[in-house]
């Protein structure tokens, strides 16, 4: 299995994970953010610190592709591209709403029928999300979501759903269907990224470092008024 160089900084927090046959083998997270900018850095070398010591090729660089913080993504995504850039590797873009459902799959004991709903906070009552089944399949695409009393009430009907991450506290009050779950404490960090990179790499999906960009720029700019980008 590959080794691969994980950085995520879609959301406050700034983690950086090395992972090798499965397995984390480095991880550094900084919650007392936004410090990206200081504290990436840093990480990243700690890392290669560690790849050295450990005798681990890094194969490839993962990054967080977001929806998040467009400051946050841009400095990660900024990192990743001149790594690959100077290393001559491979670029991998994960997707920081799925990654988040990883977490909660691999960590949490649920129905086999419960689907997730990964939430970025987008100010306001305003979220990005998307609503996933077991098999990281999109039952729900990803969207800019205005909250209200009606909203996934299709799904909600239907199936137990789990909301989890940074907009979802917001959305307690108005999302209160019998079948709306709601798991604290849920953050997107590199080491969750390991199952999401490692698949990309074996399916050889790869990003093109010079032209790439984190998605939700060009998917939700159109829609979403600018001051609403964060």
């Amino acid at each position: 299995m590959p080794g691969i160089l994980n950085i995520e900084t879609s959301t406050t927090v700034c983690s950086v994970a090395l992972t090798c046959d499965g397995i984390v083998i480095f991880n550094k997270e900084d919650h007392e953010g936004p410090s990206h900018a200081s504290v990436l850095g840093g990480f990243v070398n700690e890392a290669v610190d560690m790849a050295r010591i450990k005798d681990i090729p890094i194969d490839a660089v993962a990054v967080s592709c977001g929806p998040g913080s467009y400051t946050g993504l841009r400095i990660g995504v900024s990192e990743a591209k001149g790594l690959c850039f100077g290393w001559n590797k491979p670029l991998i873009a994960v997707s920081t709403l799925e990654l988040m459902v990883c977490h909660v799959m691999f960590s949490k004991m649920l129905p086999e029928n419960a689907l997730f709903c990964p939430m970025i906070d987008a100010r306001r009552m305003e979220v990005y999300s998307a609503i996933y089944n077991w098999a990281l399949e999109p039952l729900k695409p990803v969207s800019a979501d205005i909250i209200d009393e009606r909203s996934y009430q299709e799904l909600l009907d239907a199936h137990l759903v789990y909301f989890f991450g940074n907009g979802a506290d917001k959305c307690k009050e108005k999302i209160t269907h019998p079948n709306a779950r709601f798991i604290d404490g849920v953050v997107p960090l590199a080491s969750d990224m390991l199952a999401l990179a490692e698949r990309s790499f074996r399916q050889q999906k790869f990003e093109d470092v010079a032209y790439f960009e984190p998605f939700y720029l060009k998917e939700f700019v159109a829609t979403t008024p600018k001051n609403k980008l964060f």
